[in-house]
């Protein structure tokens, strides 16, 4: 085939998109370059607008869907502008940010959609733990589609995108309430932050890439400095405590709506970027909140970013019902992520630390305890009918035997958690890569 046509020519049959005006805005001011921008199905306009850029200085490759032409449907051209954004980031070592907005595949394409699907599958699990992968919702995001923007490390969802393996109106059941939504997506685990409209996912994920690192490799900072938060009181719930060490406005609290008694959140502490878990003594933790947790500190500790858990609970969720639906699943591999995780590791008893829920956690390199700590083997009540005798939970005891290295005043916190995780700063027991991000 001849081309004979102009550059300026060609620059007029690529519209300019609602996907390219999307990536310009999102890049900062005149960095985006674009990719494959002329690669299309059958000379026709592409589905898929690609390229690099940097996002708060930090270097970026990115790809958008346009729902605009033909519904953003996913043919071979637009897997491979896509899976040449995985294979650059790579290459590169810098994160990937994806816009899903699709109706699903072209089913000209017949079977070779397929293939397209399966190509970007694989190219996004190849580089999963390599650099952090950010999957933003803003429109319809089926089928397979569905399950790539779930492969992502964080998932970004406006309150009007949907996200379904299958049209839920497609199904037996019918459209069951919520079925399909971003709200269930967020409450399902599926999506880690919820937000009102596009130009607050593109904020959101700006801010993300700001204080991730940008590969497996690379140290995770906050970009400026800023001022530590109000004092510490042992009144505060987990999610005060984490707000009241980490430095002002600095937190990014992450699957809000999955799970209700434990909170993750990323935040700055002297500059650097650390994952915070901290659990709720209000509530048990359910499979949920172990899925929750495990999934956190499992990419936390992909990309070597330090790791502090608050524990306040009485345990796990004790019930038929949980027992039935395989609780211990997600109980086991909340203990299996923190015991196998190399990144720094401290831990806080901020208030009960009963049975299973103790040892789960007790992978720390540094284990405090505050002063009115609880920590036994089962709860004291559980204890007078099992042991007929008043349980000793004093975290000085816990100290005696090794379980806790130090015993502090809740105003210290700050300062004890600062100083441990700059004594464990030098620890080096990663290979170059772990394993991919898994999604369970």
């Amino acid at each position: 085939m001849a081309f004979t046509k102009s550059l300026a020519e060609m620059e007029q049959s690529v519209p300019d998109s609602e996907a390219r005006k999307r990536l310009a805005a999102f890049f900062d001011e005149d960095s985006f370059n674009e990719l494959d921008k002329f690669l299309s199905a059958d000379g026709e306009v592409s589905s898929v607008a690609a390229g690099c850029g940097r996002v708060e200085g930090t270097p970026v490759y990115a790809f958008a869907q346009d729902v605009s032409v033909k519904g953003g449907a996913v043919n071979k051209a637009a897997a491979l502008k896509i899976k040449r954004v995985y294979e650059l980031a790579a290459k590169n070592g810098s994160p990937v940010v994806g816009f899903f907005d699709s109706k699903g595949g072209d089913i000209n394409e017949g079977m070779a959609v397929l293939s397209a699907y399966g190509d970007i599958m694989k190219a996004s699990a190849k580089i999963s733990g390599m650099v952090p992968q950010i999957a933003v919702l803003n429109g319809v995001c089926a089928g397979c589609a569905a399950m790539i923007a779930s492969m992502a490390d964080i998932v970004i969802a406006t309150e009007k995108s949907e996200l379904f393996l299958t049209a839920p109106f497609n199904n037996e059941d019918g459209k069951l309430e919520g079925a399909g939504s971003a709200l269930n997506a967020a409450k399902s685990g599926v999506c880690q932050i919820l937000v009102k409209d596009d130009a607050e996912a593109a904020a959101k994920a700006k801010q993300l890439i700001s204080v991730l690192p940008e590969n497996n490799i690379s140290l995770a900072c906050y970009p400026a400095a800023l001022e530590n938060n109000s004092d510490i009181s042992a009144s505060m719930n987990g999610m005060e405590l984490i707000k009241a060490v980490t430095q002002e406005g600095s937190v990014i609290e992450l699957g809000e709506k999955f799970g209700s008694a434990a909170y993750t959140a990323l935040g700055a502490l002297d500059g650097l970027t650390v994952a915070f878990v901290a659990t709720d003594k209000a509530a048990k933790l359910s499979s949920a909140d172990c899925a929750k947790i495990a999934r956190f500190v499992q990419f936390a500790d992909l990309f070597s970013i330090p790791v502090v858990t608050v524990i306040d609970t009485e345990g796990f969720e004790g019930s038929s019902a949980a027992e039935l639906s395989g609780s211990v699943r997600d109980c086991a591999r909340l203990a299996q992520v923190y015991a196998a995780a190399t990144t720094a590791k401290v831990n806080l008893v901020k208030g009960k630390a009963f049975g299973a829920a103790f040892a789960a956690f007790d992978s720390a390199d540094m284990t405090f305890a505050w002063e009115g700590a609880q920590i036994a083997p089962m709860a004291p009540e559980a204890g007078k009918v099992f042991m007929g005798e008043e349980l000793v939970t004093s975290p000085f005891a816990a100290a005696s035997l090794g379980m806790v290295d130090g015993v502090i005043d809740a105003a210290d916190t700050r300062a004890v958690v600062a100083d441990a995780l700059d004594m464990c700063s030098a620890k080096n027991v990663n290979p170059v890569r772990k394993h991919a991000n898994f999604s369970f």
